[in-house]
Order: structure tokens, then sequence, then C-alpha cells
């Protein structure tokens, strides 16, 4: 643990130290595009954005102050934070920023779309797993059972009518958490922070959640690799894409071994108090959204096999923001759906198919 936390300590004082920089493409076909790159720590993982242009420099500057400003709003464990001050309201309407009411509202509508499958207010269960504090253990029935009796998002409120004052409200024994959805929020709100600046090439990946805007400087798309959940340190498939979000939720993240000797994922299934277990071993989404991409990444993990592949065909003709799946069974099978069938190139030695 000392090891670890040495390691960690140094990788972020190198991140201070570099901050943001700036260096000329040694690329011949980008060899007059400059690229400029943060390094940033926040909302517990490390961070990269990368941008190309003359106004890159300046526009990554105020998207690593943005990403700063949403983690002391979004934290769980900063004290002073919205979530923090919800997590101890004991039921009291509390008066939250605009981006906080705004998640919120966004993350209730992807627990209602799923079906609970996705539901903010799992982060008691979290904490008695010991995926909060690194203090693991596998709970028994009956805790868990008098946990899950105050596990339900329809008991969280926003009410934003007064946009510049909303108040978000909690049933008395809740806590909330926003990890299934903050990276993809912020995420997109970094990308509008380009947008804004005139900036029209750029590639961040916020923990593994990775996302782009327009293409690369000389017009090619960019190309991403999805890990294979199997063997972490190889890619599962690559992907051609421009202005799109690619993240994944895995058993492969963040787990530990019990002393059963059986890996626990961080992964909670509301309706059960426990790691998910339905078939899925990773769930890839993909589209324009990245607070929509990292929402159902979760929850279709959480969905299983089926679950994933129905909510997929629903969703497709009920929304104006479609989105493509890439599913990898506990068997060992590879499923994606057709949008991608120009763009999905197997790496890996297991056997791939499109989800008909």
């Amino acid at each position: 643990m000392k090891r670890r936390f040495l390691t960690i300590l140094l990788m972020f004082l190198t991140l201070l130290i570099t901050g943001c920089q700036s260096h000329k493409q040694s690329d011949t076909a980008l060899s007059a595009v400059e690229k400029n790159s943060c390094d940033v720590f926040a909302m517990d993982t490390y961070m990269n954005l990368a941008a190309y242009g003359e106004n890159a420099k300046s526009a990554l500057t105020l998207a690593s102050k943005e990403i700063y400003r949403l983690e002391s709003l979004f934290s769980v464990t900063l004290e002073n934070s919205d979530i923090s001050k919800i997590n101890q309201s004991a039921g009291v309407p509390v008066t939250v920023a605009p981006d906080t009411a705004s998640l919120i509202s966004t993350g209730l509508k992807y627990s209602g779309l799923t079906e609970g499958a996705l539901d903010l207010s799992i982060y008691p269960i979290l904490k008695e797993w010991g995926f909060t504090t690194g203090n693991y253990r596998i709970p028994d029935s009956e805790t868990l059972k008098s946990i899950l009796e105050h596990v339900d998002y329809r008991q969280i409120q926003v009410n934003d009518t007064q946009e510049s004052d909303p108040q978000v409200t909690i049933g008395a024994s809740q806590e909330i958490d926003l990890g299934s959805v903050a990276k993809g929020y912020t995420g997109d709100k970094v990308i509008n922070i380009l947008k804004e600046n005139h900036v029209s090439s750029a590639i961040i990946n916020l923990g593994g959640n990775v996302q782009t805007l327009g293409t690369k400087p000389d017009g090619s798309l960019w190309t991403i690799a999805v890990t294979n959940p199997f063997d972490p340190d190889t890619d599962l498939c690559t992907l051609t894409i421009r202005d799109q979000a690619v993240i994944t939720s895995g058993n492969y993240k963040r787990f530990f071994t019990g002393e059963d000797g059986k890996n626990y994922c961080h992964i909670m299934d509301p309706a059960e108090g426990r790691p998910a277990e339905h078939g899925l071993v990773s769930v890839t989404v993909i589209g324009e959204s990245g607070v929509m991409c990292d929402a159902l990444s979760t929850a279709l993990y959480i969905k299983g096999i089926e679950g994933a592949i129905e909510f997929y065909r629903t969703m497709q003709s009920k929304t104006d923001a479609p989105f493509e799946l890439i599913l990898v069974t506990e068997d060992g099978e590879i499923l994606y759906t057709e949008g991608l069938s120009d763009t999905f190139v197997n790496r890996s030695s297991l056997p791939a198919s499109k989800i008909e």
C-alpha cells in the first residue's frame, strides 16, 4: 500500500510539473499544426486533453479549470461539495449549483429509461462493500437487505424552476453518488469549451472515457482502441470515429478478490446490492453524448446480455441521440451493433459477431 501511494504521488507531482504543453507535430503531414496537451488528476483518475490549432492552448487551460470546478461540485468525498452537502442533509432540501442540478436530473432521466438499472442512490451499497474506502469486504445478506430499503432513485427530487438557485432533495436515509455519470458530463463540458474557443480538432481521455472533437488535423478519423477485458494490457478492437464518445464499463477496472477466491467488481446491481453478474464482462457505448454513453455503459452492464440488446433495439426508434454497442460476454464472445460494421476491427482472438 505504501509503495502504491508513493507511485501515485510521484505521478501526480509529474502532472503538476508538466501541466499544459505545446509542441509541433513530427509527422510530415501535420508538421504545421501545433499540438497542445494538458494532464489533469481529478475525480480520482488521470486525464489527458489534447487539442490542435492556434486557440488550443488557452482553450485547454479553460477546460482544465472547468474539470476542477466540476469536481468540487460532484465529488462524494470533498467536504464542501454539493454532493457531500446533499448526503448530509437528512432529507432537507439543499441549494446546489446549476451544473449539479443538471447532472442529477440527467442521471434520473437515465434511471427512468433503464428502469432503475442506473440508480444514483447506490452509494451506501458501494461503501458497505468497501469500494469507497479500500476496506473491502463481502457484506452479509441482512445488512444488504437493510441498506437496499433506501436505494430508490425515485426518492431523489430536483427543483430547478429557478435556474440560478436549484434545490435537490433526497430521502432522509439516502446518499447519492454521481460516479456513473460525472466523467461523461465533464467530457461534454470540455468539448463545448473547446468548440466555443474555435478548436475544431481534439481528443480527450478522462480516465478511460474517450471523446473526440472533429477529426485529426489532417482530416482523417480518430482511431480508438477498446480494452480487452480478459487481458487489459491488450486491445479488444479498434474503432474510427469523429465527434463521438467511446465509454466502457467492465469488471476488470475496479475489483477485489474475496477470501473465497472470487473477484468482486464495483458495478453494483441496485436490485440485489451485489456486483452485477448477468453474463457480461464489459459494455462499450459509442455516441455523440458523453453523459449518455457513461450512464448507459453502466446500466446496460447491469441489465446483462438480453437486457442490453433489448434496450438498444427499443431505444433506436425512440431517441434523437442514437448509440452503438460492443458487448463482451463472460463466455468470451464479442457482440457489436450494425452501425459499427464499417469501423469495427477485431484485434483479439475472441470471436465477434453482429447483433441481429
